[in-house]
This record gives C-alpha cells, structure tokens and sequence, in this order.
C-alpha cells in the first residue's frame, strides 16, 4: 500500500528503486490510494505526468490498482482546467483490466470504484478524494453530491455481499483522511464519518480504512471497531505490506 508520491522528479526516481524491491516481494496485489503528483499544471493535473506513471507503475509485476486523488483531477481548477475533463483524462489512462486480479467496477460513469476478493476479505476503492470541499464552483459542487452518492451506494453493497459471503473482513481505500479528529460540518466529509461509523459497528471490528492525503503515517482507531491506516506520501516514498495471520492484520513499513 502506498501514496501522494512521486511528487517531484527526484521522487520519482526513488519510487523506482522501490518498485524494484517491491517486485522482489511475494504479493496479492499493490494498491496506491492516489496523488501520484503534485497539483501543479505540470505535473497530476497533465498529460504527459499521468503517462509517464502509467509507464513507471506498468513495471509493478504484481496486480496494482490506483485510485484518483485530488492532485489528479478536483484540484486541478486552481491552474484553471476542468477537473471533470481531468478526472476523464485519468479514466481513460486508469479504468483498465488488471491481469491476475478479479476486479468488478461500479457499472456507468464511476468505473474508478472498484471492489476485489483475496483470501477471504473484501476489498473496496472508492474515489474520495482529499481537499474537502473544493472551490470549483457549482458544476463541481453538483457532480460532488452525485458522486458521493455513487460512493455510499457502492459501499453499502459490498459491506452486504461482504456479509453475504462470510467475508472475514473488509478493507476500504481511497484518497482522503475523512478528518476525524479536526472535522467540521461543512469539510464535506460529514456523512462519510457518520456512515463509516455505522458500518464499523454493523461489521464488528472487522473494517479497515486506508486512506493517505496528510503523508504521515499512521494506524490507530479513529471509530470504534473501524481500524485506519494512513500510508507515507511525499517526502517519503514509502510502502506498508499488510499481512493476515490468525485473524490478525499486520502491517510493516517498507522502504
């Protein structure tokens, strides 16, 4: 697990050498929760930066699925882009197959939502993206509620199928630190806080959140039974392995 990195050129570079020791692991799969850049004009929110990652994560030879984080697309209006022409940029570049991994997508427009079965856990990507609520104007305001619509709808059927299949438990990845120590009514995280914390008590201590956005790591309990971890971001280029062993979640920083 890994994200907000590469966001420099130099970092770039140190996420070869990571990808390299990463291939050297046995794994299932390698999920990146996002920001694979910087916002700046040259950088997430173009082209040529987006490319250049799908090349550098084409080198990963296990299984890697990569959610959208702001970076790639709803900050992108502060360089005065569309983020939703963005955000389409990103799924022609993204919403591909993964050999080697039983993915299903979210059927219509939101193809980035996604959810994964290994090892008797459910594994759900959600695109919530960090940054709050976003100045982007009305459209953007709009296509927010409908998306966070498609979010909740995709959640609360994989916590069901997740039940329906004896699932040991559940993993959820996405962008954002939905700020549960600092949040506030109008952060646009709200009802995400009061839905997890519903889910983390329907499920019984066996849900994980992963999320990055704020580059320090951390795996605490924010929410009764909901277990969080943050991955490394930017400056460090960083990977957390985690492992199921008797029922127990292990995670270990790699470097």
């Amino acid at each position: 697990m890994l994200g907000d990195t590469p966001y420099s050129q130099a970092e770039a570079g140190k996420l070869d050498g990571l990808i390299g020791r990463i291939n050297a692991q046995e794994l299932a799969f390698v999920v990146h929760v996002g920001d694979i850049g910087s916002s700046a004009a040259t950088q997430a929110c173009s082209d040529a930066w987006l490319e250049a990652r799908k090349r550098q994560f084409a080198r990963i030879r296990h299984p890697f699925v990569l959610l959208p984080g702001d970076n790639e697309w709803s900050d992108c209006h502060r360089h005065g882009m569309d983020p939703l022409a963005r955000l389409a940029q990103w799924r022609r570049l993204f919403c591909t197959e993964l050999p080697g991994l039983a993915l299903e997508r979210q059927p219509g427009e939101y193809c980035e939502n996604l959810r994964w079965q290994s090892g008797g856990m459910i594994f759900v990507g959600l695109n919530v993206p960090g940054s709050g609520r976003h100045a982007g104007g009305p459209r953007q305001d709009a296509q927010a509620e409908r998306r966070m619509a498609a979010v909740f709808e995709w959640l609360d059927e994989s916590l069901a199928l997740a039940e329906a299949r004896g699932a040991q438990g559940m993993f959820v990845f996405m962008q954002a630190d939905p700020r549960f120590e600092r949040g506030q009514a109008l952060d646009g995280y709200t009802r995400l806080r009061a839905v997890l914390a519903t889910h983390a008590e329907w499920f019984a201590g066996r849900l994980v959140l992963v999320h990055g956005d704020t580059h320090v790591y951390r795996d605490d309990e924010p929410l009764p039974g909901l277990r969080r971890i943050e991955v490394w971001g930017s400056p460090f280029v960083a990977w957390l392995r985690a492992s199921v062993a008797g029922g127990e979640l292990r995670v270990e920083a790699g470097w």
